[in-house]
């Protein structure tokens, strides 16, 4: 596919983007730029394709709308792909071993000589500075879910071990801190002319997202204990309920006025023990907390998971079925939203179902043009777009600076 065949759509039409990254992190941020309209053309190593490709339709939604190339970069050849590549894209991302770039010579003031405009990404598990012992160390999701204390607090209550929150959470969520930052520094980039360079460390956005279980423990040397579906390990109830159709539901009980109208719904309300008005449910609140754990098991016991959250929602009480990919097809709230959509699927020449651009923009809303491409895929169109002709685009293959077939 050429440039000029893309469809022109959303914010970021006319952003180029230059990915380099494996697996999630990286490469899912530059996808969602893609997901707005902007040029991403992702390269792949000529050593060994990217081990997503070997995960069922992961490649086909985590790489939509990208262009791809097979390249080998580190050649003499394939730097100056690279290069020209640089010189006409507006962010470069790469995900690798912290300092795998300077390694190669390609440092942040290389790479400005050519494009001084050019925001640059680096994603790794733990930075491009500090303890060098820790730099050079590979990450993967765990690795930055269990180094930045996250995992630490998931999971179900001791002697059961810590668990890592699942799909991928901390590659996704690098991705989206990699995604905003870059369109941060692009923005002020097209202001000054001057590029930025970006250092995203999967442990620390990891160690970011965590509340005030981290406050806690940096300033009270707390070590938030690992609650399973309870909600703190104060409260009488679980979170997670099952009900009598096996499937299960989540609520959030808090605050006087939802415990009010939940006890009047399951008649509690004129027992002397409920007349004090109470915001929550703790297991220090000895008979009254007995009479709630009760009257809740034989409430969700009694209907099925949707009867129960309809119920409880009608009466303003947070409460939500916890969703099955089948329940998530059928749901008219999913389809009211076009929150699924299908696209075609180079990969396996099939159209394929799977999520929609997230989230949805009013004025210029995002576009699925194609899912994930083969491997080396659009090598010749974005080799003749740099002024490469047939018979050069020949000898790169000869030499296996670019790629096709694995």
């Amino acid at each position: 596919m050429k440039r000029k065949e893309i469809p022109q759509f959303g914010n970021l039409h006319g952003v180029k983007v230059l990915s380099t990254g494996t697996n999630i992190a990286g490469p899912f941020a530059s996808t969602l730029l893609a997901e707005q309209g902007a040029d991403v053309i992702q390269i792949e190593s000529t050593l060994m394709p990217d081990m997503l490709r070997r995960q069922g339709d992961t490649w086909t939604v985590e790489h939509r709308n990208n262009r791809t190339m097979a390249l080998n970069i580190v050649s003499e050849q394939g730097r100056e792909v690279l290069f020209k590549l640089i010189k006409e894209s507006h962010i470069l991302i790469e995900s690798s071993k912290g300092g795998t770039w300077e390694k190669w010579g390609l440092t942040d003031e290389v790479l400005w000589q050519a494009n001084p405009q050019l925001v640059i990404a680096h994603v790794s598990g733990f930075g491009q500075t500090g303890d060098q012992e820790y730099v050079s160390r590979a990450s993967f999701d765990t690795i930055g879910q269990a180094f930045s204390g996250y995992m630490a607090i998931n999971g179900m209550p001791d002697p059961a071990p810590p668990y890592a929150a699942k799909p991928y959470t901390c590659d996704y969520v690098t991705a989206l801190f990699t995604a905003w930052s870059i369109t941060a520094a692009l923005f002020r980039a097209w202001n000054t002319g001057v590029g930025e360079s970006i250092d995203i460390a999967q442990f620390e956005v990891m160690a970011r997202i965590q509340a005030n279980a981290l406050m806690d423990g940096l300033n009270h040397g707390k070590q938030a204990p690992r609650l399973g579906s309870y909600g703190t390990p104060l409260v009488a109830l679980a979170n997670v309920q099952q009900c009598k159709d096996g499937h299960w539901v989540v609520t959030g009980f808090g605050g006087q006025g939802v415990f009010k109208r939940v006890e009047e719904l399951w008649g509690l309300a004129d027992d002397p023990d409920f007349a004090e008005p109470h915001g929550t449910m703790q297991k220090s609140d000895g008979a009254r907390a007995e009479k709630f754990v009760k009257a809740a098991q034989n409430f969700f016991q009694s209907h099925t998971a949707e009867e129960a959250a309809d119920i409880l929602n009608r009466i303003q009480v947070p409460c939500s079925v916890i969703m099955t990919y089948e329940m998530m097809s059928k749901n008219s709230h999913y389809q009211a939203r076009d929150t699924f959509a299908e696209w075609y699927d180079p990969n396996s020449d099939k159209v394929v179902k799977g999520i929609n651009t997230v989230p949805k923009f009013k004025n210029n809303p995002g576009r699925i043009f194609r899912g994930g491409p083969t491997y080396g895929m659009d090598n010749e169109d974005i080799l003749a777009e740099l002024g490469y002709s047939q018979e050069e685009i020949d000898g790169l293959y000869a030499q296996e600076t670019i790629r096709k077939k694995w």
